[in-house]
Formats: structure tokens, sequence, C-alpha cells
């Protein structure tokens, strides 16, 4: 049995194959280590002519945001494909765990891609709200949470984990906190903000 899924449909997003050769190459160049890459490199490496980064996305940061997106959802359907929790606890903590493992397992890429979301682009992202989807999908109906506060938990904690995990990360993306310490300190900030929820005990 698996958690349910946050819904994202394609349909009707203007050249969308394009789209894709062009996030896929954007993706080859960070493997690569070329995390400076410009739109005419993109644009060569997508084999595309060089207006059409430009015409699908704008710009670089958005480009990144897209990547962004795209780790997210690899969050998303491997935390739905898990076996199902029912505790929202501990559907949280597998989220987390679930999350940094996507994150580590390219770093360098996704630090690059982590080091762009603060750069500002011609229009808003969406990866707060998408992050957010996230932990309201690990959170479900709550069970498990103090009854007489869950309908607050669920309408604050997903906003304040995405605050939180995103937080973790710009310390990690920053070469502040190792690989190995990722999961570890984004489970105790996940922890701490689940306290006043869970009867006081502390989750591990």
């Amino acid at each position: 049995m698996t958690h349910g899924k946050i819904t994202t449909s394609a349909a009707g997003v203007r050249g969308e194959p394009l789209r894709q050769r062009v996030i896929d190459a954007a993706e080859r160049l960070l493997r690569d280590g070329k995390a400076d890459f410009s739109m005419r490199d993109l644009a060569a490496e997508a084999g595309v002519s060089f207006a059409t980064p430009f015409n699908q996305f704008g710009s670089k940061a958005t480009i990144m945001q897209t990547l962004s997106a795209r780790r997210i959802d690899t969050m998303q359907s491997r935390f739905v494909a898990a076996p199902l929790l029912t505790d929202a606890a501990e559907r949280v903590l597998l989220a987390i765990d679930t999350a940094a493992a996507v994150m580590l397992e390219e770093p360098e890429v996704n630090r690059a891609v982590m080091g762009w979301l603060g750069t500002a682009s011609s229009s808003p992202g969406q990866v707060w709200a998408r992050s957010t989807a996230l932990w309201t999908l690990a959170l479900g109906a709550g069970d498990g949470l103090v009854a007489a506060r869950r309908d607050q938990a669920l309408r604050c904690l997903p906003g304040q984990l995405a605050f939180a995990f995103r937080g973790v990360l710009s310390f990690w993306t920053a070469g502040e906190l190792p690989d190995e310490a990722l999961a570890q300190n984004a489970r105790e900030l996940a922890s701490t903000l689940l306290l006043g929820f869970t009867e006081g005990q502390v989750i591990r």
C-alpha cells in the first residue's frame, strides 16, 4: 500500500519535449562539473538554437528551479513507494531520510542546484510550494499527533518543515555541514518541530 501522491500534470505545458531536452542537458553539464555553464553552453549541449533555453525557461535561475523540482518529485515518488507507516511523526522522519538520500546521491550536482535557488528570476519559483506539498504528504492525516493540536499541526507544520529542511540544506550546500551529518541534523530539527504535537516525546 502506498501513501498517496502529489499530482502534477505536464499536460498543456508548451514545448514539453523540448523543455525536457534542455533540462536533461543542464543536468549533464552539472554532472561534468560545469556549474557555471552559460545559456550558450546549454543550447550547444542540448543541440538546440541559442534562443531555445531562453524561450523555454527565461533564465538560468528558472532552469535550476526546475531541476530542484525534479529532485522533490524524486523524493516524493520514493516516499510514496516505501512501506506504509501510519504514525505521522514516523512518516515525517522517513520523508527526511528519503529526501536526504536523494540529495546525497549526487552531492556536487545538488549543491550546484541549491546554490541557485536564492537567485532572483523573472518569475517566482515553486520550490517552497512543492516542498510544502511533500511534507503535507508525509504528515498524512496526522495519526499519532495530539488530537487537540492536530489541526494546527496539519496547518502549520508542512511549511515549517519545508523551511527547516531548506535551512539544513543551505549549510550543507555551503560546505559547513558534511554529507554524513545531513540526514541526522534534518531529523533532529524535524523532531524539535514535532515535539509540541506528540505528547512531549522525543522522536529519534
